[in-house]
C-alpha cells in the first residue's frame, strides 16, 4: 500500500527530477510532484511525494524531515487527505457571510 506525503518548504529551484533523486534513498517512489502557481506557473515552495509502500514512506520521514537541501530545512510528513469544497464545507446561509450578526 502506498503512502502520499506533503514535503514543504523547498527551494524555488528544485526539480521534481530532484525530488524523486532524493526520495528514492529510502525507497521506491511512484511519484514526485512539485505544486505551482495556476497563473505564473513557478513553484510555491511545496510538493507530494507517492512512496510505494507505508514503510520506505516512514523511512523517507525520519531520513529527511528536517534535512537541509539547497540552504533549506524541509518539512515532511504523512499528507492529509484532500479537503472537498474548497473552504472546509459551507458557507452558512446569511448571504455568504457566515457567522453572527
Amino acid at each position: 500500500m502506498s503512502i502520499k506525503l506533503y514535503v514543504g518548504n523547498l527551494s524555488y529551484e528544485t526539480t521534481e527530477e530532484q525530488l524523486n533523486s532524493l526520495f528514492s534513498e529510502a525507497g521506491a517512489v511512484a511519484s514526485a510532484k512539485i505544486i505551482t502557481d495556476r497563473q505564473t506557473g513557478q513553484p510555491r515552495g511545496f510538493g507530494f511525494v507517492e512512496m510505494e509502500s507505508k514503510m520506505d514512506g516512514q523511512k523517507a520521514i525520519s531520513m529527511l524531515n528536517g534535512r537541509n537541501i539547497d540552504g533549506r530545512a524541509l518539512a515532511v510528513n504523512e499528507a492529509k487527505p484532500q479537503q472537498k469544497g474548497g473552504f472546509g464545507g459551507g458557507r452558512g446561509g446569511r448571504g455568504g457571510r457566515g457567522g453572527y450578526r
